[in-house]
């Protein structure tokens, strides 16, 4: 005789009016498919065997249930999500290079102040002079120069903050890779594009809707990496947070140059999506599907 588990509760009992609905390797297995049983205003029984847990209800509501079961199977795959455990790069001084980047700014717009037409004239990005002149450090250079002063506060203001949680993400030398990678291909990509025609621009703020790009790409990757495939949905959180600062912060004043923010970002969000490196990672939480 089995020991035999109805509902919970434990009896002896002949199965032979009962029929096999799933076989399991523990108990707590079992339980979860009974659970379903339980749902459908059934009984089940849940018997210790040789082979495993068997999962036991009557005889002729045995078909009608393997359907339930095999329903409930197909929809729990990968549920729950498992829980993120942030393996964050050694952060260190997370505020350190980006504030020797400001000082960096700095400097260059002091050299910028005191010689307008040497700095402006050969270091701004210039699409003709560029495409036409070979002039390939334009792009890189024109990050470190700033109409003004005032174009030059906003960028330090904002490019400390975003180049700081760039930093915190994806440790220190990563994210000066990226970043100057994403800002340089979107100057050259905005360059590209009024190609043959006249364009000039200079400003930091390429880079720093770069590392927008750059946030958002990864958060889309964690997001994507703890949902099962067939649930796309929950990347839009992430794309349209990114999207919306994008338009919040990079459309607004008549001097500034959308299409360079745009590009900036648009490189910055596909480097964060490609960019090879560890993501968080997903500790068993103690659910088999």
């Amino acid at each position: 005789m089995a020991d035999v588990i109805e509902n919970g509760r434990d009896r002896d009992s002949d199965a032979a009016d009962l029929a096999e609905v799933g076989i399991y390797a523990t108990a707590r297995r079992g339980f979860e498919h009974g659970l379903v049983v339980l749902s459908m205003g059934l009984a089940y029984w849940l018997v210790r065997s040789d082979e495993g847990f068997r999962l036991l209800v009557e005889r002729p509501v045995a078909g009608r249930v393997r359907e339930e079961l095999d329903c409930f199977d197909r929809e729990s795959v990968g549920w729950p999500p498992r829980p993120l455990v942030e393996r964050a790069p050694k952060r260190g001084h997370p505020m350190l290079t980006p504030l020797l980047w400001a000082l960096a700014e700095l400097a260059a717009f002091n050299l910028q102040d005191s010689a307008p037409a040497f700095s402006e004239g050969r270091f701004d990005l210039d699409s003709r002079a560029l495409f036409d002149g070979g002039e390939w450090w334009r792009p890189a250079t024109a990050l470190f120069l700033h109409a003004d002063a005032g174009h030059l506060t906003a960028n330090l203001i904002f490019g400390f903050i975003v180049f700081t949680a760039v930093v915190s993400t994806f440790g220190a030398g990563r994210a000066w890779l990226l970043v100057a990678v994403a800002s340089i291909s979107g100057n050259i990509a905005v360059a590209a594009a009024n190609y043959p025609g006249p364009y000039r621009s200079l400003g930091a703020s390429t880079a720093i809707f770069a590392g927008f790009g750059l946030l958002t790409g990864r958060a889309i990757r964690v997001v994507r990496r703890a949902h099962p495939p067939r649930r796309w949905y929950p990347i839009l959180v992430p794309l349209l947070s990114g999207t919306a600062l994008l338009a919040f912060l990079g459309a607004g004043g008549g001097n500034t140059d959308v299409a360079a923010h745009g590009c900036g970002f648009a490189a910055g969000l596909f480097l964060g999506l490609a960019a090879p490196g560890r993501l968080p990672e997903t500790p068993d939480s103690g659910y088999t599907p």
